[in-house]
């Protein structure tokens, strides 16, 4: 239960990435760029600020997952689940939204 309440805050911070790495596509689609190359750029424009937002509350996290105590043993398995599904959603917010949508922009799903 402890884990899935970990989950839950999780999703908050990617989908939050999420939202600012495509919003930042559109922008450059706007400005009469094809999705690929909207994808890269914003890609490099937010690598910056995602990375350190996943950083930060991986380091900020790290001592509560190696505290031994017995108070702490409740909270590890939700900084458990938050520490490495920040590492994941990292990657997966940096590599797999800038793909999937240069490809699905390229089969002309997306409707700009």
């Amino acid at each position: 239960m402890v884990s899935l309440m970990g989950l839950i805050s999780l999703t908050g911070v990617v989908i939050n990435d999420s939202i600012l790495l495509v919003t930042f596509i559109k922008l450059h689609l706007r400005s009469g760029e094809n999705p690929s190359e909207a994808a890269k750029k914003a890609s490099r424009l937010r690598f910056r600020a995602i990375l350190l937002t996943s950083l930060t509350t991986i380091m900020g996290l790290l001592p509560l997952l190696m505290e031994k105590s017995l108070q702490a043993q409740v909270l590890i398995p939700l900084v458990t689940s938050i520490v490495f599904g920040m590492l994941a959603s990292t990657l997966l917010v940096l590599l797999v939204v800038p793909t999937l949508y240069a490809i699905l922009g390229d089969i002309d799903k997306i409707h700009y």
